[in-house]
This record gives structure tokens, sequence and C-alpha cells, in this order.
């Protein structure tokens, strides 16, 4: 230890460590991190250390990349089974486009609500997070002041980041007879662009590295042409990531196929979008699967591209769909990375949800193992990122790491940690993460946070949001019309 930096010694019943590219397992292996980076992986290190700290019965794995990570309140319980979308508040109806849409939250709200996500990411092993938040009640995009508080919460908390505030050149609108259309504001996109864009020039690489940024264009069906070339163009210019919603709906394939006579990744190829570093979220709507009949080249571009796909199981499944398919996907070499998208950000969970749903839309239980979707959560966001040092355990990478407890009698029997995990756990069973050689949370408690202040906040922020609904919604129905409780109030 001749540099000075302290070494600290982690062993666990189980280590995911990382060998001739792909990950391996210890048993009773030992992690040593030396400063912000890991010094070994493997049995028995024999060289000095500060601390050894033993966790007995769990796993340390690499932390998991959440390439869609909620960093909101979730709303995903109001359209649980509240349909359809244009009668819930989920599209704008004209009127209220043209009284001005208005922020439904307070700047303090909107600081809170990412600081509060940003606990529930690492409560759920996640060291690694891309945020995503609904614009449904946003004046119109997300803001860079928002942006620099997040950053502020990341760096506080000790999560690594890439941050960017979303922006749009369009949004939905129902008109009084509930047919779907669109308004535009292509000035407002260009300027939610610059403003992005002046955010990477203030906060990438800050916070010894723990803060990047991206780009974030919101969904394909909301950006014009002429933002989306020029979000590609910005994204190669300043090197930095871009997440697009894309491939999500049914609808979303419709419109865009609609306004511009082509597919979304037609769109994409046409524009020039595709930079290194093109995230793409969902991936269940292309040619020729879930209904689509338009005759696209939709996977040979896709391959082409390097685009890296996010899957996010759970929150898809919950809406009735599936993706079509991981293993196809999978065995045409494209990059697939996990994203938990909703609350809770148990990726335990969509990593279980994902083997289900690949084997249903399959039909065949063999088309995928625990281990591709515990690549997907670790390896595949690292490539989606162009980042070798994340994702994995081995020496020289970012000590970037979760401790998963394995001796609750819930978790059941296990051959390997791997199959156990995916079979009966869940991100409760979290109880270290590190980031950066740094424990961001020790024993499920995470260094200066009250989790049950937080939660009550939350639910009063959340509340107030929600009594905003009827002043958004077609007819302006009152809440408990909007959302009715799943049986009568006695």
């Amino acid at each position: 230890m001749a540099n000075g930096m302290k070494r600290t010694a982690l062993t666990a019943a189980w280590v995911v460590g990382h060998a001739d590219g792909q990950h391996c397992l210890y048993r009773n292996g030992t992690v040593v991190v030396e400063g912000e980076k890991v010094l070994y992986v493997g049995h028995d290190f024999d060289g000095e250390v500060a601390e050894t700290i033993d966790f007995g019965e769990a796993v340390i794995g690499p932390g998991f990349i959440d390439l869609d990570a909620l960093a909101d309140l979730d709303t995903t319980v109001l359209s649980y089974d509240n349909h359809p979308p244009e009668l819930k508040g989920r599209v704008w109806p004209e009127s209220y486009m043209r009284a001005g849409p208005r922020e439904m939250y307070s700047p303090d709200e909107l600081a809170f609500q990412k600081r509060y996500a940003f606990t529930r990411l690492i409560r759920n092993g996640i060291t690694t997070a891309l945020p995503i938040a609904s614009l449904f009640y946003r004046a119109w995009g997300e803001t860079a002041e928002e942006f620099d508080a997040a950053a502020d919460a990341a760096a506080d908390l000790g999560l690594r980041v890439y941050l960017g505030p979303a922006y749009r050149s369009g949004n939905l609108v129902v008109n009084a007879e509930r047919q779907i259309g669109f308004h535009y504001d292509e000035a407002r996109g260009f300027q939610g662009l610059a403003d992005a864009e002046a955010f990477i020039t203030r906060h990438e690489n800050t916070h010894g590295g723990l803060i990047r940024t991206m780009l974030a264009p919101d969904r394909i069906e909301t950006c014009t042409p002429d933002l989306l070339a020029r979000s590609g163009a910005a994204a190669r210019a300043h090197n930095v990531p871009i997440r697009l919603h894309c491939c999500q709906s049914r609808l979303e394939y419709d419109l865009v196929l609609q306004q511009h006579g082509k597919s979304p990744l037609e769109l994409l190829r046409d524009t020039a979008f595709f930079a290194p570093a093109t995230i793409l979220p969902h991936g269940l709507f292309l040619s020729g699967v879930n209904g689509i009949t338009h005759d696209a080249p939709d996977h040979d571009i896709l391959c082409q591209s390097g685009a890296a796909l996010v899957h996010c199981p759970l929150v898809m499944a919950r809406g009735g769909k599936v993706m079509q398919s991981f293993p196809r996907f999978r065995d045409l070499g494209v990059t697939i990375g996990m994203g938990t998208d909703t609350h809770p950000a148990d990726m335990i969970q969509n990593m279980a949800i994902g083997v289900m749903t690949a084997r249903i839309a399959e039909g065949n239980a063999t088309c995928v193992s625990a281990a591709d979707f515990y690549n997907a959560a670790t390896l595949g966001g690292a490539e989606a990122l162009n980042r070798p040092d994340l994702g994995r355990l081995v020496p020289g990478a970012a000590a970037d790491l979760n401790v998963i407890r394995l001796d609750n009698p819930d978790i059941g029997q296990r051959i390997d940690p791997i199959q156990t995990l995916l079979l009966n756990g869940s991100g409760r069973d979290v109880s270290d993460v590190m980031i950066a050689g740094r424990f961001v949370m020790r024993d499920g408690i995470i260094p200066g946070v009250d989790e049950g202040e937080y939660h009550r906040r939350a639910q009063a922020q959340f509340d107030g949001m929600v009594a905003q609904y009827p002043d958004r919604t077609l007819f302006h129905p009152p809440v408990e019309e909007i959302f009715p409780t799943s049986y009568p109030l006695g």
C-alpha cells in the first residue's frame, strides 16, 4: 500500500468475478478494493489489507446498470387499472393545451423527487443510472435547473449517473371527439436541445467522474425530423450517450408511419440520428412482430446502427406487452441492457420477469437463462455506455458492487446464486452497495436518509399532483371518477 490508499477485503459465500470476457463464480470468494478501483477478485488474497468485511451467506456482484431509471414519483399506479389514457389524463386535452400547460410541481418538489428516486435506486443495488421521468405533468420539457439539483443529489448520495434534461418538439393532444392528434412547437424543442447542450458543458465528468451527461430527447413520436437530426449531431459532437424511447407501442409506430411514411427506425436512419452510444428503450414494436405488418428493414437497421436496446420487462408486462424477442436480439448481436422505468426500481424482479416473458414469447423454456439477464443488467449496460470499467468485478474496474443476502429462508435453496436470485430474490435482499469504493448503503441504511420521512413527503407530493388531474383530463371529471378505487368505499 505504498500509494497510501486503503485496501479493503470483502468476502462472501459467493463472488461474481469476471474472466475471459465473461462473468465467473467464486465459491467463498474475495474482492479487494483499493481507492475507487477493484484490486483483486478470487480466493485468498495474500497482500496486506486495512480491513476485512465478511458478508457471510451472500453474493457480492457488480452493481446493476439501469439505463432507464425512474427519477420521479411513480405514476404507474395511475394507469394500472385506469383506461383509456385519453380519458385518464395521460393525453392532454386541447383545452388544456390552449390554456397553456403548467408545471404541476414546484422547483423544490422537482429536486426532492429526484433525490427520493435516487435513494430507491441505491436501495435496489443499482450503481449506475440514466434517469427518466414523466413529462405528462410538466409545462413542456425538463429544465436544466432541476438537473443541476439532480447532479448535486446524486453526488451527495454517491450514485453514478448520466444526466440530461428531456426535451421535445411535440405532444399528443385529444379533442372533444376523443380523436388524438399532435401539437408542435419546434422552437421549444430546439431550445430544449440548446439547454441540454449547455448542461453537458457544465456537468460532464464532474464530481470525480460520478456525474456524466447524456442527451435525452423524449420519445420518437414527439420529436420532429429536424430535432432528431440535430440531436444525433450534438451527441456525436459532445461524445455523450443519447437515449430515445422508440418502438415501445403500437400507437407510436402507427403515428410515426402516418406522419413520415417510415417506420421509427427508418426515421432514425434517415435523420442520421445514430451516435456511438445510442440507447433505445424499449424495442417491442418492429416490423414483423407484435402485429406490425409494415414492410421495413427494422432489424437490419438496428443491427447496423450499433444502438443498444433497453429492456424494461416489468413495466411493459404490466401493460400486457412483451419483447419479441430477447433471444432474437441476442442472437443478432444487438446489445441489450436493462431498465427499471417504474417503481419499485427492482432490477432483480425485472430480470426474473424478463426470463418469464421471454420464455412465454418463444414458447420455449430453454431460449434464455438467468445468466442472459444478469449479463444484460451488468455487462449489457456497460457496453451500451462504452464503459468497460463498469458492470464487472475485475482488477482495474470501478469498485461498484452490491451485496445480496442469501440467508433469508424465503430465498429457498440454491445450486448457484444467480438462478436462485432470479427465482426467489428481490431488491429487498440487497443489503450493501458500494460505488467508486465508497459504501453508499450499509446493512440496508443509506447514510443521512430518513426513509420514513422521505416516503411520507413523497406521498404528500403525489397527492398534490393527483389533485390537479381534472384540469388536464378530457371533460374535467372529478379525481374520484378518473381514479376510482378497486372496490366501493364503505
